[in-house]
């Protein structure tokens, strides 16, 4: 489990307790600190390397490009950007946000020469179907992908039917974004009824179910440091397989392919 930070930045009156949620979800062990440049116009990318200052080894960093950054030149800039917002040397995985004009291929050069200049650690996309995710692996140096960023969670789970099979027949993990439905799932009757029975909260089965599910990591979003306690208390509760049924009968899985979902 990693962190989410959509949002961080835009209200400066929620400034000081998102700077604290991430410092104390870097002391729970959620190392992973997920941003963009899109987020904020960069001010999330700032609030961020504000957060993480003295603790640059204690953490992974993953930021996004905008897909018309993603040639060449343009990325070079753009990663320039991102490194001085987070205050740091090397960002450790640099995805694309989601598909766009520029060629694959080109993108994937951008992103090996941003390797060869000790800028990015590694990289990945965000947002690819399954058409997509073949049209990248076809692609020269395209099976280098270190993950799929993408809608997953128990009210979305369409990837089961396609794309999350064949990304882990890859070895390609997948990056659960909005593993709550954007709090959307906390209100579901079903959700409730099971967390009461287990003595969990509603939030807490939503990550857990995430968890159990093989080579999925999610990146919940809170700015609230008692909600991050509580996201983090996820990992004391996993699920036995006799819960996963259950949860399916709830949330079922899907029964054939459909587009990918996006917020």
């Amino acid at each position: 489990m990693g962190l989410g930070t959509w949002q961080f930045g835009e209200d400066s009156e929620r400034r000081e307790e998102e700077i604290a949620t991430i410092r104390l979800g870097i002391d729970l062990g959620l190392t992973l600190i997920d941003t963009a440049e899109m987020y904020g116009d960069g001010r999330s990318e700032m609030l961020v390397g504000e957060a993480i200052e003295g603790r640059r080894d204690d953490v992974f960093i993953v930021t996004k490009v905008y897909p018309h950054n993603a040639s060449r030149r343009a990325m070079h800039t753009a990663c320039n950007q991102s490194l001085q917002r987070l205050r740091i040397d090397v960002i450790d995985l640099y995805l694309l946000h989601w598909p766009g004009e520029v060629p694959l291929g080109e993108t994937v050069q951008a992103f090996e020469d941003l390797q060869r200049d000790g800028k990015i650690r590694h990289w990945g996309v965000s947002n690819f179907d399954l058409k997509v995710m073949h049209a990248l692996q076809s692609t020269r140096g395209g099976s280098a992908i270190q993950t799929n960023q993408v809608l997953y969670n128990l009210a979305r789970r369409g990837i089961e039917s396609d794309l999350l099979p064949w990304l882990r027949k890859q070895r390609i993990p997948v990056m659960a974004y909005s593993p709550i439905e954007q709090g959307r799932l906390l209100k579901a009757r079903g959700l409730v009824e099971f967390a009461k029975q287990h003595a969990m909260t509603p939030a807490q089965v939503a990550l857990a179910w995430l968890l159990a599910q093989d080579g999925v990591i999610a990146i919940p979003k809170t700015g609230n440091r008692e909600r991050l306690k509580e996201n983090a208390s996820a990992l004391e509760h996993p699920l036995s397989a006799a819960h996963l049924h259950e949860l399916d009968s709830l949330f079922p899985p899907p029964k054939g392919p459909s587009p990918l979902a996006t917020i």
